[in-house]
């Protein structure tokens, strides 16, 4: 019962959970289209990235909890900007690619019926929704410390 306690009362944990889903909660009122779309709220791609905004957050919180010096500081933040990379640069091409397998099924289906569901093109994102993402992570860790 204390190990779950512990985990509970974890407050860099818990604020850096929240940043995370006040990005998927912004993407709601941010997509494409001119409307609130609520199913944005469980889908991964969109402004802003909220891996950024979860993991920029836990960076900032434990830099100003163990010192921005640090080790553990070092650590996270390393992650952090793998994370961030990722979500820009190897998630986003294979959106990309999504697309363009899902314009060849389309070619085919026309010509040939081939009866196949389409890929998801909406995984990774631009460096601008993960530049926004990282600075919605920082002030929420700085405004909820």
């Amino acid at each position: 019962m204390n190990f779950f306690s512990q985990i509970f009362s974890n407050k860099v944990l818990g604020i850096s959970i929240f940043a995370c889903f006040l990005a998927q909660f912004i993407k709601i009122f941010t997509g494409k289209e001119k409307f609130i779309q609520f199913s944005r709220l469980f889908t991964s791609g969109g402004m802003p990235s909220s891996h950024s905004s979860f993991v920029t957050s836990l960076a900032t919180l434990v830099g100003i909890e163990r010192g921005f010096n640090s080790t553990d500081f070092a650590i996270v933040t390393v992650f952090a900007l793998i994370i961030m990379y990722d979500a820009s640069g190897v998630r986003r091409a294979v959106g990309k690619q999504a697309a363009i397998l899902n314009q060849i099924l389309d070619d085919f289906h026309h010509k040939k019926h081939i009866e196949q569901k389409r890929l998801k093109e909406l995984i990774g994102h631009t460096p601008k929704e993960v530049i926004f993402g990282a600075i919605l992570g920082i002030i929420t860790a700085i405004v909820f410390v």
